[in-house]
C-alpha cells in the first residue's frame, strides 16, 4: 500500500516532507511514508509553500488554482490537494526518479 498519496474521486492529496532552501526544486525521492521536494525558494514569509504550489501544480499538469495547501503551512511536513490530475504519482516517479530508486526495485 502506498501511502504518501490518495485519490478520492477528483482529488488527489499527497504526504509531503520539503526541504526549503535547496539548490533546485526536485523530487528527492520517499521519505518515510512522505514524498521529498526540494525547494530552492527559502522558507521566508510562505516564499517556499508558494514555491511549493506552483511546483506541484507544473508536476501534475494542472492550474496553480487547483492545488491547496491543506496542512503544514509552518512545517516541513505538508499535505497539498490537487483537483482534476489525470497524472499518476507513481508513473510520475518512476519518470522523474533515477533508476536506482527504489521504486523500480521489484517487489516481494
Amino acid at each position: 500500500m502506498v501511502d504518501w498519496y490518495r485519490r478520492n474521486a477528483d482529488v488527489l492529496t499527497l504526504t509531503l516532507h520539503v526541504q526549503p532552501g535547496a539548490k533546485r526544486s526536485e523530487i528527492g525521492g520517499l521519505h518515510g511514508e512522505a514524498l521529498k521536494i526540494r525547494l530552492a525558494a527559502p522558507p521566508v514569509e510562505g516564499r517556499a509553500n508558494d514555491a511549493l504550489l506552483k511546483f506541484i501544480a507544473k508536476l501534475f499538469d494542472v492550474p496553480l488554482r487547483q492545488v491547496e495547501l491543506r496542512q503544514g503551512g509552518q512545517s516541513r511536513h505538508k499535505v497539498v490537494a490537487i483537483v482534476g490530475s489525470r497524472i499518476e504519482p507513481e508513473e510520475l516517479l518512476k519518470t522523474v526518479l533515477p533508476k536506482t530508486n527504489l521504486l523500480d526495485m521489484p517487489t516481494q
